[in-house]
């Protein structure tokens, strides 16, 4: 039912949609659009509003994808786009499509595309006067015996009108004469025969011809008519007419007989001698159709085919043919041809409309295509089924006539399956069944229902410190199975920062290609690995999107040396001096050489040993822990000054390695150390005396201010512990006494060298020399039993001549 009707079922409404003039009405009647039009009208005449009947704008004609859908090869209708109306496609010739049935209707449908509906619609042709009675025959020949009594009637052979009702054949008349009048019969069908009747007998002496005019008129506006003329021939006495073996003749041949195949033959017999007796036979009533379709023999009267019969034209054929003498006597006979439908026709079917592509996401009852279904055969040889594969997600449903739609049984999947080659096959229930395969091509479109996906939830990247800068370091791929932009995949990374610092500072990607790329270049010592979070969205309307977790490792070089951090050396150059007592045992500790490396594993593994020593064989460095420790006793022999140079080498490839030079004081005191010193002669220039010279004083004065300091210092913690009870009696006994060298001896030395916080830093050159005051968190010398408290220590540069020139410094290989 269209949507544009309110009436279903029983309900009918009609609306006149042009005047009466031009017979065009509309109908709804169980669901169905009947339009009526007058035939001959010209191209693009107004038939319907379908726009209206159907509920739609006229726009939505082609925005809809509105069309006819017709089963003949002619397309009587057409669509007007601009005013939604059904209007004629060319001129309509209602007898050429139903002949002289009474009622002419055209069926077709309507389909809507977008939604495959159909909405059956028929037109009635209403008939015009438009054809004129006509004779098969412009002249009639009958020949009358002289003798023939009044009354006889002799059959005239009718006149046929293509149209329908009052428009049709209604009366015939015969011209004015002297010998013959016209009756009319009317058959069982209706069909109106002429029959002339002899009024007056007839002599051959005085006319042997006679002339008249057979007119037949129909009863339209305005009124048509045809005429034949009559021949009658007035011949001699004739004792007999032909007479037929059979009144009714008849024949039932299947329709698949040849060409030229005998159906039956008709018989008649004259008793007369001569040519009185001789029988012709001929048609009597007949169209032009048939006559291209049957041959009658006229000697023998043997009826056969001239083409090939078609039982879906026509089934059955009813002829009348007679039988004539020499004289002109006639008889009439019926032949009757039944034609049995055989299985000559294989099925036919008929696309009308295919959706592809289909959308991946259409839902189950979808119809994506629609075809029609013939077979021109009757009966059970007509009766066709359709059938599909099996494991197709489509289905059959039967619509309006014999359409049928192709649904969705379930949903679609792309990925999966991207074309379907579906077959149709159409089978009638004839013996042996006929079958029609039609193969269509269901192509799926892609919907955005897959996010790129990567092969793993994370990677792990190790890139080598000091990369180059813009190097290709990681490429990163997500997989899309979807098709064209919803397939297109774009990478970027996501927001963060690591130590305060966009991630982005760090890595870029290619949007395009995934590939990452270091920004700069990275330092393992600065941090060791990083968190980075890629997206990878494609370009789908709404994109959807996919996250993947990177953790970039940076991996270890040996790019950093090891580096001293005991004995720290002065910024000045100066050098630091160990003390070394000349009472030390072999294996005394003298000093550490700490050292650190930046890089780790292997190549922050540090190993120590000796390079060069003023007096090898004197002094030994621990392997791994950078330990100097006298490998001998000392001896008066001794050098004071000993130079070492340790060594501090990793273990990287290739090793990196650093140097510090040592200076080792062989004495008990620091004033020893001076007395020493007094006793060297400097061969150096006037002026480096003068100033080593002012060296040695300055260190003097400097030690003296500290003895007081400290010798002040004690008094006043004697004096808080007398006062709080607590000192004993023997602590503060003969402080006084107690010489200098005491405070900054042998033993001091040793507690300080214990430390590794004490450091006597001189220059090879005296003019360099200085005094270094150390952080409070060296230990003093002077320790109190229950205090343990800290006080400052004295570092002083002291002047060496025989080390001018010597580099005190580290030095990195």
């Amino acid at each position: 039912m269209a949507p544009g009707q309110r009436g279903w079922g029983s309900h009918y409404r009609g609306f006149v949609l042009l005047s009466i003039l031009l017979g065009m009405r509309w109908e709804a009647w169980a669901g169905q659009i009947l339009y009526s039009v007058s035939e001959e009208t010209d191209k693009g005449s107004f038939v319907g509003n379908i726009t209206k009947d159907l509920g739609l704008q006229p726009r939505e004609l082609a925005e809809r994808g509105v069309r006819i859908i017709t089963k003949g090869k002619t397309q009587l209708f057409s669509l007007n786009p601009r005013s939604g109306s059904l209007v004629t496609a060319g001129r309509i010739d209602r007898e050429e499509l139903c002949a002289q049935s009474p009622r002419c209707l055209v069926s077709f449908n309507i389909l809507i595309e977008d939604k495959m509906n159909l909405y059956p619609i028929e037109v009635e042709i209403m008939d015009v006067n438009d054809n004129a009675p006509r004779f098969l025959t412009e002249e009639i020949n009958i020949k009358i015996m002289e003798n023939a009594a009044p009354g006889v009637r002799f059959p005239l052979k009718e006149a046929t009108d293509s149209d329908v009702g009052k428009n049709s054949l209604q009366r015939y008349q015969l011209s004015p004469n002297h010998h013959f009048s016209l009756v009319v019969q009317s058959g069982d069908d209706g069909t109106k025969y002429p029959e002339l009747v002899l009024e007056k007998a007839l002599d051959r002496e005085e006319e042997g011809l006679h002339h008249l005019v057979l007119t037949a008129y129909d009863g339209g506006d305005p009124l048509r008519s045809g005429t034949a003329s009559i021949r009658v021939t007035v011949v001699d006495v004739n004792d007999h007419t032909p007479v037929f073996s059979l009144p009714l003749y008849q024949a039932t041949v299947p329709e698949n007989v040849p060409v030229g195949t005998r159906l039956l033959t008709v018989n008649a017999i004259d008793l007369d001698e001569g040519i009185y007796g001789e029988v012709t036979y001929s048609f009597w009533k007949i169209t032009p159709e048939l006559l291209q379709i049957f041959h009658l023999s006229s000697l023998t009267g043997e009826l056969s085919t001239l083409k090939g019969l078609d039982y879906e034209q026509s089934s059955f054929y009813e002829l009348e043919v007679q039988a004539q003498d020499g004289a002109g006597s006639l008889t009439k006979a019926k032949v009757l041809i039944t034609v049995l439908d055989v299985n000559v026709n294989a099925p036919e079917v008929t696309v009308t409309s295919v959706s592809s592509p289909v959308p991946e996401d259409t839902p189950p009852g979808t119809v994506i295509a629609l075809f029609y279904l013939q077979d021109k055969d009757s009966g059970k040889n007509g009766e066709v089924t359709c059938s599909l594969p099996e494991n197709l997600p489509f289905k059959l449903e039967r619509s309006i006539d014999n359409y049928y739609r192709l649904v969705t049984a379930r949903n679609l999947d792309r990925e999966k399956m991207s074309v379907y080659n579906i077959t149709l096959k159409a089978t009638d229930g004839g013996i042996p069944p006929l079958s029609t395969e039609t193969r269509m091509s269901i192509h799926v479109s892609d919907t955005n229902d897959n996010p790129p996906t990567f092969s793993d939830s994370s990677y792990s990247i190790y890139v080598p410190e000091n990369n180059p800068r813009g190097a290709s370091i990681f490429s990163v791929t997500a997989q899309d199975p979807d098709s064209d932009k919803n397939a297109q995949v774009t990478y970027a990374l996501a927001e963060d920062t690591i130590q305060g610092v966009p991630v982005s500072s760090y890595v870029s990607i290619n949007s395009d290609t995934g590939i990452l790329y270091a920004l700069g270049s990275f330092d393992y010592e600065q941090f060791r690995d990083l968190q980075l979070r890629v997206t990878a969205r494609d370009s789908g309307d709404p994109p959807l999107s996919s996250n993947v977790s990177l953790k970039l490792f940076v991996l270890d070089k040996n790019d950093n040396a090891p580096e001293i951090l005991y004995p720290a050396l002065p910024t000045d150059g100066s050098t630091g001096v160990e003390l070394a007592p000349r009472s030390a045992e072999p294996g005394y500790l003298v000093t550490k050489v700490v050292a650190v490396d930046k890089d780790s594993g292997p190549n922050a593994w540090l190993s120590y040993r000796l390079l060069k020593a003023s007096e090898p064989g004197l002094f030994s460095v621990g392997l791994h822990t950078g330990e100097v420790r006298t490998a001998r006793a000392l001896l008066d022999r001794d050098a004071l000054k000993q130079n070492l140079v340790v060594v501090v080498q990793d273990h990287g490839q290739p090793p990196l390695s650093a140097t510090v030079t040592l200076t080792v004081a062989v004495a008990n005191s620091i004033p020893d150390v001076l007395a020493d010193l007094g006793s060297i002669r400097t061969p150096s220039e006037p002026d480096d005396s003068d100033i080593t010279l002012y060296l040695v004083v300055a260190v003097a004065t400097v030690s003296c201010v500290f003895l007081v300091f400290v010798t002040v210092l004690l008094a006043l913690r004697l004096w808080r512990w007398h006062k709080s009870h607590m000192l004993q009696a023997s602590s503060g006994g003969g402080l006084e006494d107690v010489p200098a060298s005491h405070f900054v001896g042998l033993d001091g030395v040793q507690a300080f060298l214990q430390t590794y916080s004490h450091e006597v830093s001189l220059t090879a050159d005296s003019r360099k020399s200085h005094i270094i005051f150390p952080q409070p968190n060296y230990v003093d010398t002077l320790i109190s039993q229950d205090s343990c408290e800290k006080s400052d220590s004295l570092l002083t540069s002291i002047d060496f001549q025989e080390c001018k020139g010597e580099a005190p410094s580290s030095q990195v290989s």
